[in-house]
């Protein structure tokens, strides 16, 4: 058995809950995934991780979108968790290492966007440049909400597989 799994499996119920947290970021979603335990394989996890995720309601979803930074923004908002805030500058990385024109175009991006639908703009950045992440919000800019919240919450699925995985060391 993978010895983070065989650790947290040992974990009592908060506890569990609160190390798979940075994961996804919401509460909910951490609880019962965690009284999910024991789970025997990397597979499992993420299966449950999955079926757990589509299976709440918007305001889960919405604290988990809010537990990132914006794209393409440096500064990390201090409700967000040291190992959350870490991930997202590994998975930026690419992003904020290019120069600035992009930068100062995400940021009024965002602003558009938060404006639109009431949320910071949320995508799996991990590889792509900042002049990928601008091509895709401008073009969920010209969703509808409802589009575009399942569009959002597709996101988070990816960036919590990409982060389960990193935290199972995979």
């Amino acid at each position: 058995m993978n010895p983070v799994l065989a650790s947290w499996n040992e974990m009592d119920s908060d506890e569990a809950a609160a190390v798979i947290l940075p994961c996804c970021g919401s509460k909910r979603w951490a609880s019962i995934l965690a009284s999910y335990r024991p789970i025997s394989d990397e597979a499992a996890v993420l299966r449950h991780a999955d079926e757990i995720w589509w299976q709440l309601d918007e305001a889960d979803w919405l604290e988990a979108f809010a537990a990132h930074p914006r794209i393409g923004e440096r500064s990390v908002p201090e409700k967000i968790s040291n190992q959350s805030a870490t991930w997202s500058a590994a998975e930026q990385r690419t992003v904020l290492e290019e120069d600035s024109t992009p930068l100062t175009a995400l940021a009024e991006g965002n602003r558009r966007y938060e404006d639109r639908f009431g949320r910071i703009y949320i995508v799996c950045a991990s590889g792509r440049t900042a002049y990928e992440m601008l091509e895709i919000l401008q073009n969920r800019l010209a969703n509808d909400e409802k589009t575009e919240l399942h569009e959002s919450a597709e996101q988070q699925r990816q960036i919590t597989a990409l982060r389960l995985r990193k935290w199972m060391n995979l």
